[in-house]
């Protein structure tokens, strides 16, 4: 399994660890590594992070639920996600549903619920680390 360490940053958060691996979708994590570093805008959506890529995939093995933590690729919007509690589109308190299935590509390496601080509009970025 390929692992690629990464390190994300936003204006109210700081940075945190994470990594990105092909487990689940190999060609969607060779897209999202080869494009690094991506700088976009940070949007909200219940307890998930996501902001627009360059990167253009289609669904790979895509999870309709995810686990605290998971960093995935969202086909639709061309944009990275990251979750660590219930969405607008949860059916349970416990459960973390995207708005669509997602292709899974890594882990947040910290308590994800850090993510909180993450504002609506905030700068984000996600850069290898060396």
């Amino acid at each position: 399994m390929a692992v690629t360490r990464v390190r994300i940053c936003a204006q109210t958060l700081g940075c945190v660890e994470a990594e990105l691996f092909d487990r689940y979708s190999p060609r969607t994590y060779e897209a999202i590594v080869e494009a690094l570093p991506i700088e976009s805008i940070a949007y909200r959506w219940g307890c998930e992070v996501y902001f627009s890529t360059p990167v253009k995939v289609e669904e790979e093995n895509p999870f309709e639920v995810v686990e605290p933590g998971t960093i995935a690729y969202w086909p639709p919007g061309r944009a990275l996600c990251i979750f660590w509690g219930p969405t607008p589109a949860s059916r349970n308190p416990n459960e973390i549903r995207p708005a669509s299935p997602v292709n899974v590509v890594g882990k947040v390496l910290v308590d994800p619920r850090v993510f909180d601080k993450v504002a609506h509009g905030d700068r984000i970025r996600v850069e290898k680390v060396a």
